[in-house]
């Protein structure tokens, strides 16, 4: 057996009095963390230590009670693992060092490891891999699977209040957790970010970043549903998904422009276009800018060739109602819906509409401004935009260029995906540079550095 450790249970040992968990040697490896990128990083630091021969004592310590809840509620229960082509243009940070992470660790070598772990994955025509299962709960059981086979030890319950950089013969770490102290000669920072916070990421693992001298960027949810001021419309929608573009303005400059599927709520709007442009209007919140979200509800028309349709049919049906002609590029409720809330009567026939009726629905059709008040918050939001920069890690290795012996890894870094699988794709990712560097012996030259 290349790993000396066991897998102990949730509460480690007691000492004799029945007190809090007492460490009898110090351990080489401590990730901090057992979500995606920590369970991901523990794995390939193993079976680093495993292709070497090196004996290699391996601990995760996770601050809630079960593990694995930020899996197990993605994907809506099924856990989208990742997507068929990543590219650094799906992810928002430094593109030139996310390129460098995810060229280490592509979609091919994530397919490849999770059918050596017996969770095989299938691709939907959207581009997503799911296990075949259907379910995510096979994905976490992978891999606390493999974590047992490989030995190392999981700890719930132990959540980290504070890491100290230890100095002189002693060098490592000295991590505090709510059932004692753990020495270790190695670090992997894993916390997450502040998204979902009921599952154990609510943040606190920026704070031991920045106690070990790093810098966080400003956070803000991502992926999150808006909501919406309750004197629009869309109550009377909830539930209705239409194709939309959605083009985010920030200080009067265009930021980012999308097309996709948008979910009407009764709180507001949600669906992939929605949560992937959250982002750009959370972090100007954030930053306390002005921030516009106009949609056009026929992304396949300009303005201009909406008019012309809209003459085409007028010409061809003239009898026909304006609900009913809208009800060829969006549904017939979206369209009573909206011309009630813009003043304009539905039934009239295409023929008996006014120009300047016309010519003001067209405007409100294809430029209409969303009266968004707010994002749904880090309960709702699947990650975090900012975080710990890129620039202050080594992207062959994910350790940190300010601390040595730290490793970051996941969701606590500055890098955040679009929808469909490409944030487990960077933990994925973040998590095998890390593990398998942290297995690595230190040379004389990393130990003479300050």
């Amino acid at each position: 057996m290349i790993l000396s450790v066991g897998l102990l249970g949730a509460t480690g040992s007691l000492n004799r009095s029945g007190g809090r968990f007492v460490e009898e040697a110090p351990v080489d490896i401590c990730i901090v963390g057992a979500g995606a990128a920590g369970l991901a990083a523990g794995i390939f630091a193993g079976e680093g230590a495993a292709e070497t021969g090196l004996s290699c004592q391996v601990v995760l310590l996770d601050g809630a009670k079960t593990l694995g809840a930020k899996i197990l509620v993605s994907g809506g229960g099924r856990c989208n693992v990742t997507h068929d082509v990543v590219t650094p243009t799906d992810f928002f940070g430094n593109r030139h060092i996310i390129k460098n992470v995810l060229a280490a660790f592509p979609v091919q070598a994530t397919i490849d490891w999770f059918a050596s772990l017996g969770a095989d994955l299938t691709c939907e025509e959207t581009g997503k891999l799911f296990p075949v299962t259907d379910k995510a709960r096979t994905v976490l059981t992978a891999l606390v699977n493999r974590c047992q086979e490989l030995g190392l030890v999981i700890r719930p319950d132990h959540r980290v209040t504070d890491i100290v950089r230890l100095t002189g013969a002693e060098s490592g770490f000295l991590i505090h957790h709510t059932h004692g102290t753990l020495q270790a000669k190695k670090v992997i920072l894993a916390t997450g970010g502040r998204s979902l916070p009921k599952t154990g990421s609510d943040g606190f693992g920026y704070e031991l970043a920045r106690r070990l001298g790093h810098h966080v960027s400003a956070t803000s949810p991502a992926l999150a549903p808006l909501v919406l001021d309750e004197t629009l419309f869309h109550k009377d929608l909830s539930g209705i998904s239409q194709e939309v573009e959605l083009t985010t303005t920030v200080n009067g400059s265009v930021v980012d422009r999308r097309t996709g599927s948008l979910l009407w709520t009764h709180f507001g709007i949600s669906g992939p276009v929605v949560m992937d442009a959250s982002r750009f209007w959370a972090s100007a919140q954030e930053a306390g800018q002005p921030v516009d979200l106009c949609v056009n509800f026929l992304p396949a028309l300009t303005q201009e060739s909406a008019r012309q349709w809209f003459m085409e049919q007028a010409a061809r049906a003239p009898r026909r109602s304006l609900t009913k002609t809208l009800a060829h590029l969006a549904t017939e409720r979206f369209a009573e819906s909206f011309c009630r809330y813009v003043g304009i009567n539905g039934q009239t026939a295409m023929a008996q509409l006014p120009r300047k009726d016309r010519d003001r629905l067209l405007v409100a059709l294809t430029k209409f401004r969303l009266p968004v008040q707010q994002d749904r918050g880090w309960n709702y939001a699947e990650v975090t935009a900012g975080g710990v920069p890129l620039e202050e890690v080594n992207f062959r290795t994910m350790e940190s260029k300010l601390v040595p012996g730290l490793y970051l890894a996941g969701e606590i870094l500055d890098c955040d995906g679009r929808i469909g699988g490409f944030n487990f794709q960077w933990a994925w990712a973040t998590g095998w540079l890390a593990g398998k560097a942290s297995t690595r012996p230190v040379s004389s030259d990393e130990k003479a550095r300050p």
